[in-house]
């Protein structure tokens, strides 16, 4: 996500230019001065920290979701969050954060570079553009969820489990790959995509939308307050696409955490029989399970990273500009 025209600080040459061609710009580069291993390291970083920060939410969810998980039976958070604390004390919150950390740095940094170069070639002639920014987020989200996909699903055993289930993230992948094959680290990859892709182009149209209207309601301070516009606008957009992809985020958790702790197992990858089961043993309410939690987590996660990124890519645009000085002199 490159910094809009409004700010002040980092514009691009061709906002003073009209004639500047894009074509002079090095390759190994994107059109607001970043190369491509930068955009990496940013969004790797701003994963890291958005996961790290919000895990134990992430805990619960996944627990609210599981049905038939033990030993909670309950849509309650609190009873959830209760139930784990009696259980397991405050280190049951973070089991599985090992597999997050894995998973999460390698995906988000595939996920900001994609997205970045996506949105620089289609959104060349219109920067506002809400199409190429829904696009560019899809193709983001499809790439870094094959990278993530695996993880998440020993991330989500590791946290339904106890440490008598499996001993850690090395003993999980060991025991899955041999019970159930090198297809059930991506089980869920179909209904992920299915879930992301829409959760992506809401998410990355209203991030683009909020950001450029919070710039243009102070645009003489739109530079010192952008960590604050980018945090605000990555909380907007984070809370109003989890609230409407839940239904399909519990499927996803059903299809990951099958045989472990009671959770069902579906002879199937369809999206359809594993609905038809929820709604069976829960009802409708039941494809709604933890979309409390998933809000709390994607509204603070999302001002997090986005402003963590924000801020790494404007240490490598420091950076730049420094180097280039001292190449120019």
């Amino acid at each position: 996500m490159a910094t809009d025209a409004t700010t002040t600080k980092f514009q691009n040459p061709t906002d003073f230019h009209p004639d500047f061609h894009s074509e002079k710009i090095s390759s190994a580069t994107s059109y607001d001065g970043l190369h491509f291993w930068q955009y990496m390291i940013s969004g790797s970083i701003a994963g890291l920290v958005e996961h790290m920060a919000m895990f134990p939410v992430d805990t619960v969810k996944t627990h609210m979701q599981a049905i038939g998980s033990c030993p909670i039976k309950s849509v309650s958070v609190t009873h959830v969050l209760n139930s784990l604390l009696t259980s397991g004390g405050p280190s049951s919150l973070y089991r599985g954060i090992a597999a997050m950390a894995l998973g999460a740095g390698p995906a988000h940094a595939v996920h900001f570079s994609v997205y970045e170069v996506c949105k620089k070639h289609l959104s060349r002639d219109n920067p506002n553009s809400s199409i190429a920014h829904a696009v560019s987020g899809v193709c983001a989200t499809v790439a870094s969820d094959a990278v993530f996909t695996p993880m998440d699903m020993v991330k989500q055993r590791l946290q339904l489990g106890s440490d008598s289930v499996y001993k850690g993230v090395w003993d999980c992948v060991k025991r899955v790959a041999r019970d159930e094959g090198f297809g059930a680290f991506y089980a869920s990859y179909r209904t992920t995509v299915l879930m992301n892709a829409p959760f992506t182009a809401v998410y990355f149209t209203t991030y683009e939308a909020a950001k450029k209207g919070l710039m243009e309601i102070s645009p003489e301070s739109a530079s010192d307050e952008k960590w604050v516009v980018h945090g605000t606008a990555g909380a907007a957009a984070g809370a109003l696409a989890a609230a409407g992809t839940t239904p399909l985020d519990v499927v996803k958790t059903q299809l990951q955490c099958q045989g472990v702790c009671g959770c069902d197992r579906f002879k199937s990858g369809s999206i359809g029989d594993v609905i038809k089961t929820i709604v069976k043993k829960d009802g409708y309410r039941g494809i709604m399970r933890g979309w409390i939690p998933r809000m709390f987590f994607h509204a603070p996660a999302a001002a997090i990273s986005w402003s963590t990124y924000e801020a790494s890519k404007s240490f490598f645009q420091e950076l730049n500009d420094n180097s280039n000085s001292d190449n120019v002199t």
